[in-house]
């Protein structure tokens, strides 16, 4: 590793005052690039290896019994001796039992989404936990700040999996959010590669959260299926639909076409939830249906070619950030 580039643009631009970004000096690692807590794909392997590269890996909690993530939280413990943090969508169940085995198991870093970040910010922070939320608006990233958060994760609504409802892409989100903000801000949504890094950070950011690219590494514990078929996406082959639920981005299969058909009966939303509620992404995304499973990816799917190790899509993203350069005119 000892071949990695210096973030020296980046310190430039974003942190003129100091010697450390804020992203990699709020959570120890030594560079801004979180990588997503996404369900049925970011185990204890890819987020040991994003924090051994110097990142930030994420265990994603919503994909998980209490009993599953403990055991990802001991065994990411025992691959890196890096931080590394747990995201926590609170829509899910079982949210008190979570939040007590982070405690109890002593992770440092919390990602919270999907919920009020008044809800348990005081609680982890009281325990020296770091705390970012994520959100989709600018009115929520307010909000979150108001909640005392420690940083916030600003998603336009090219991201997959759940999103927000108003569509905000992440170009306009994130200026936007950094206007009225003065928390250290994560963009997320549309990244891949150094140079939408960049481009995130010259907008305002002081870092990154990535989450599609992350998920066709080896290390990821999707299936193999599924990581081969987000290789295979071009542009335009992912939507996001379920409004009357919670917004998700997914890619068009057979039961995205259910779902479809279920908006032109009516856009029942009981009937979208029975849908649903059938196991749906762990039967596609874990599972390898593709096309009776739900398939959360985003947009930048398109730019991903082929199947990395971490470590590789890693070196790949500090190789294109410093190779960008700015246009002259």
């Amino acid at each position: 590793m000892s071949n990695f580039i210096d973030f020296t643009t980046a310190k430039k631009l974003h942190d003129m005052e100091s010697e450390q970004n804020r992203v990699t000096k709020l959570f120890n690692i030594k560079y801004p690039i979180i990588q997503a807590g996404m369900i049925w794909h970011s185990g204890w392997r890819l987020a040991s290896a994003v924090s051994n590269c110097g990142g930030l890996g994420l265990i994603g909690a919503g994909s998980m019994y209490p009993d599953i993530l403990r055991e990802n939280i001991q065994k990411c413990k025992a691959a890196t001796d890096k931080p590394f943090g747990v995201n926590v969508p609170m829509l899910y169940p079982n949210i008190e039992e979570i939040i007590q085995i982070i405690l109890e198991e002593g992770v440092k870093i919390v990602f919270t989404s999907a919920g009020n970040p008044k809800t348990y910010t005081e609680t982890l922070q009281k325990e020296g936990i770091k705390v970012a939320h994520v959100v989709s608006s600018t009115k929520f990233a307010v909000k979150c700040e108001e909640a005392g958060v420690d940083a916030i994760v600003a998603e336009g609504f090219e991201a997959g999996g759940h999103n927000g409802r108003d569509e905000t892409t992440t170009f306009c989100l994130i200026p936007n959010v950094r206007q009225h903000i003065s928390k250290p801000l994560i963009a997320a949504g549309g990244i891949a590669l150094g140079s939408q890094m960049k481009a995130a950070m010259i907008l305002g950011a002081d870092g990154v959260q990535i989450g599609s690219r992350f998920a066709a590494t080896n290390e990821a514990s999707a299936h193999e299926n599924w990581k081969k078929k987000i290789t295979e996406l071009k542009e335009g082959d992912t939507h996001l639909t379920l409004k009357e639920l919670a917004p998700v981005r997914m890619v068009k299969n057979k039961f995205f076409n259910e779902l479809e058909n279920i908006y032109q009966l009516g856009r029942d939303a009981e009937a979208l939830a029975a849908s649903l509620g059938r196991a749906r992404a762990k039967k596609g995304m874990f599972e390898g249906d593709m096309e009776d499973g739900e398939l959360e990816i985003g947009q930048v799917s398109a730019l991903i070619n082929d199947i990395l190790p971490a470590e590789t899509v890693f070196k790949n993203l500090l190789k294109e950030f410093e190779e960008v350069k700015m246009p002259k005119f």
